[in-house]
This record gives C-alpha cells, structure tokens and sequence, in this order.
C-alpha cells in the first residue's frame, strides 16, 4: 500500500473524518500537525499549491486535496485504487 501523509491540525473533525476513513482502510498516515507550527504550514501549504485549510492529503506523490475530495474519491470508488497503486 502506498504512503499517505496527512497534514492536520487539533479540533478540526475534518481531519478526524479523513483520518477515521484511512485508518478503516489499513493505511499506515504520516501525519504532521500544523496547529502550532507555522513553518509546517507554510511547508504544507507550498507543497499544496496554495492550499491553507486542513487536511491536505497525499497519496504516494499525489495532493488529493482535503477531506471533501478524499471522501469523493471514495464515493466513486477510486480511492482504493488510488491506495495500491499511489
């Protein structure tokens, strides 16, 4: 299975929503929380192409973006898939 890193912060049950549905599936998360690190952000936000609010979510070298698109995904069925092959 692929690495899935997650950037979160505390108290956002955006974060706890995606994480909840990535552990379901057996991933293995990298998460950094950026709650009080504002260099993480910056890192994080560089890396998301712009992107500020939490999650932001990486599968393998892919920004799927955060929980709305990860659940998406999921909906369509793409996101095991998306999991096995990154």
């Amino acid at each position: 299975m692929t690495t899935v890193k997650i950037y979160t912060a505390k108290m956002c049950p955006y974060c706890s929503a995606a994480k909840r549905l990535l552990k379901q599936k057996g991933v293995k998360l990298e998460e950094t929380d950026v709650t009080f690190d504002p260099a993480g952000r910056q890192a994080m936000t560089k890396k998301a192409g712009g992107s500020t609010s939490v999650p932001q979510i990486f599968i393998g070298d892919t920004h799927v973006g955060g929980c709305d698109e990860l659940m998406a995904l999921e909906r369509k069925g793409a996101l095991d898939v998306m999991l096995q092959t990154g």
